[in-house]
């Protein structure tokens, strides 16, 4: 098993900027993905970037890509998610999550959230205006 513990969060005035971290524990996969998903209240799961752990190739959709990195630490077994210029659209629950393999079938990043086994149990983000 793997276990995904994030932290990090917290309440952040707009244009401010947040590091999310995640601990990664248990049976580590290193041929794995590492992504950052969020959820805000009422509305659907969102993709926020993804790592690939062996090769530190990144992700991003075009919602958060230049204000938004992703990035690991292998001796901690960290990940972390640096959000900088922070608006009140990105207040969320960050989830972290890890897939079983690199890529998703075809070759692609994984950016869907059923394409992932592992979750974090999230940590609340609030920016405010």
């Amino acid at each position: 098993q793997v276990q995904l513990v994030e932290s990090g969060g917290g309440l952040v005035q707009a244009g401010g900027s947040l590091r999310l971290s995640c601990a990664v524990s248990g049976r580590f996969l290193s041929r794995a993905a590492m992504g950052w998903f969020r959820q805000a209240p009422g509305k659907e799961r969102e993709f926020v970037g993804a790592i690939i752990w062996s090769t530190l190739r990144t992700y991003y959709p075009d919602s958060v890509k230049g204000r938004f990195t992703i990035s690991r630490d292998s001796a901690k077994i960290t990940v972390y998610l640096q959000m900088n210029s922070l608006t009140p659209e990105d207040t969320a629950v960050y989830h972290c999550a890890a897939t079983s393999s690199e890529y998703a079938p075809g070759g692609r990043f994984p950016t869907n959230s059923n394409e992932y086994k592992y979750w974090g149990q999230g940590t609340q983000v609030t920016v405010s205006s």
